[in-house]
């Protein structure tokens, strides 16, 4: 990591909060300068917290440097009177609650010093994922810089000018993992469905996501549209699959209307 924050408490620490904590421990974030906070935490987490040696669910806490917040989003009202007094003027508080715009968490933690609206995505567990940022308009160029080193211990990091724009990642990105494993399931399930054998139909549809999406990360000079335009044969058997996928009907529009209901849903959250 770039830099270090000199104290850091994570409130939450489920999979995507124990995700982002192992990455963090793994880029090398001192254990002594983190705590957790976690009513529940899990026997992965607790193990974690003897062998790597952070401090987990201490008595009394000060207010730190960083407060990550990665409890549920319906917690937060909740958690709010616990969370108010590690928000102190010189904190720097990254949410990472779906849904809940910055001035909700604002409203909630008004003496922090500032706000960083985050929106991580699964991959992040396996330092693949990709986080969209969006910063509170007093946040400072060191308090976003910070931010952005901290998350980009999971994988890419995005900033967006406008924090409206966080749903859009979050119906994009966010939630676009359970897409591909989706698609991924129906691709296993078409191929039954023209005679193989469902174990041998699961692992082509898996291992073709799987090459697909190493080849995109490979290929990152090239875009999506000229990668597939590379495998795609004039009257090929490609050709004739995507008409039907590129079909006025098809995928592009359905994909939009997926993305749409989650984005709708990501708003439906705030509040």
């Amino acid at each position: 990591m770039e830099s270090f924050p000199a104290s850091l408490v994570l409130a939450g620490a489920g999979k995507m909060g124990g995700a982002m904590l192992r990455a963090w421990l793994g880029r090398g974030l001192p254990p002594g300068a983190i705590c957790v906070m976690d009513p529940d935490p899990g026997e992965g987490i607790a193990k974690l917290a003897t062998d790597s040696g952070f401090a987990l669910n201490p008595p009394t806490t000060t207010a730190p440097q960083v407060l990550v917040l990665a409890i549920k989003p319906q917690a937060l009202h909740e958690a709010a009177p616990t969370l108010t007094r590690l928000a102190g003027p010189n904190t720097l508080v990254i949410s990472i609650l779906a849904g809940k715009t910055i001035a909700n968490v604002r409203a909630r933690l008004p003496d922090a010093g500032a706000i960083v609206r985050a929106m991580p995505n699964l991959p992040a567990a396996v330092g693949r994922g990709v986080t969209g940022l969006a910063a509170e308009p007093g946040a400072s160029t060191a308090q976003r810089a910070m931010a952005e080193s901290l998350m980009a211990a999971t994988g890419a990091v995005v900033f967006v000018d406008d924090e409206r724009l966080i749903d859009a990642v979050t119906a994009v990105s966010g939630s676009g993992p359970a897409y591909v494993f989706y698609l991924t399931e129906c691709l296993a399930e078409a191929g039954v469905a023209l005679g193989l054998p469902a174990d041998v139909a699961a692992r082509l549809a898996r291992a073709t996501v799987e090459g697909a999406g190493e080849l995109l990360f490979q290929c990152g000079g090239q875009t999506p549209a000229q990668l597939r335009e590379s495998v795609t044969s004039r009257g090929g058997t490609t050709a004739a699959a995507l008409e039907v996928l590129m079909a006025e009907d098809g995928l592009a529009p359905l994909i939009a209307r997926a993305a749409r209901a989650a984005q709708r849903r990501a708003e439906a959250l705030s509040g």
